[in-house]
């Protein structure tokens, strides 16, 4: 895969391996797919925060291997929309966190651009936002019909089993042991978003590491109450 350009890099731990599917097994089995055998046309992915969307693209990206290319457009928009056509050519066109530009024409009009671009040359487009595309505020109608037009994968939110679960498989990931207590413990005292759940766990795995310990709860405990006070 060629260095991704303005600074766009894919995380190490977003693959495939590393998502615990969950209720969203057919849309994990889908992607992987796409990612197995190029599917031409249009792909929305949709679902709600910490469900997962960078992950799997950026999983998608490091499975299709060369000509895949990953844009999180809320970092690309300072740019400009002529900033697209860096990615014009690629095989595989994944578009995240479309929300941030819909709704400006300009930026409209250069993702109609990448959406025929892609449509005459058979390659791939997934795009990813929260909502669905009926819910987006689009000021081009054209493009909310070919987006509305496209296969349209939805996520769900894990549930509480499913979380603790997801967070065992990012320590075991990270080479560490998460006993249930321990990850019970963390989802009851802090938010349940599944983002700000696997930092916080990379945080303190790390912490963990330079103090010798391991991930229990007397250590996390000590380390939160560090952490908001501003101790090291």
């Amino acid at each position: 895969m060629r260095q991704l350009p303005l600074s766009v890099r894919l995380r190490d731990r977003a693959l495939f391996a590393s998502y615990l599917p969950g209720p969203n097994a057919l849309v994990v089995a889908q992607l992987r797919a796409l990612a197995a055998q190029q599917r031409p046309g249009l792909t929305w992915l949709c679902g709600p925060e910490g469900s997962g969307k960078t992950h799997l693209l950026q999983a998608l990206c490091a499975q299709a291997g060369a000509g895949a290319q990953y844009v999180p457009l809320s970092q690309v928009a300072a740019f400009g929309p002529a900033a697209l056509a860096e990615w014009q050519g690629a095989g595989w066109l994944c578009l995240d966190e479309v929300a941030a530009v819909i709704g400006s024409p300009e930026w409209e009009r250069a993702l109609f651009a990448s959406y025929r671009d892609c449509e005459e040359r058979g390659a791939s487009l997934v795009m990813a936002a929260r909502e669905a595309p009926q819910q987006l505020p689009f000021a081009l109608p054209d493009l909310a019909s070919r987006c509305a037009a496209g296969l349209r994968l939805d996520l769900r939110a894990l549930d509480e089993p499913g979380q603790l679960l997801a967070l065992q498989l990012r320590a075991k990931q990270r080479g560490c042991e998460l006993p249930d207590e321990t990850a019970r413990y963390l989802l009851r005292r802090l938010p349940r978003d599944m983002s700000s759940l696997f930092a916080l766990l990379d945080e303190l795995d790390t912490a963990a590491l330079a103090a010798q310990r391991r991930l229990t709860v007397p250590f996390i405990r000590e380390a939160l109450a560090a952490r908001a006070t501003g101790q090291p």
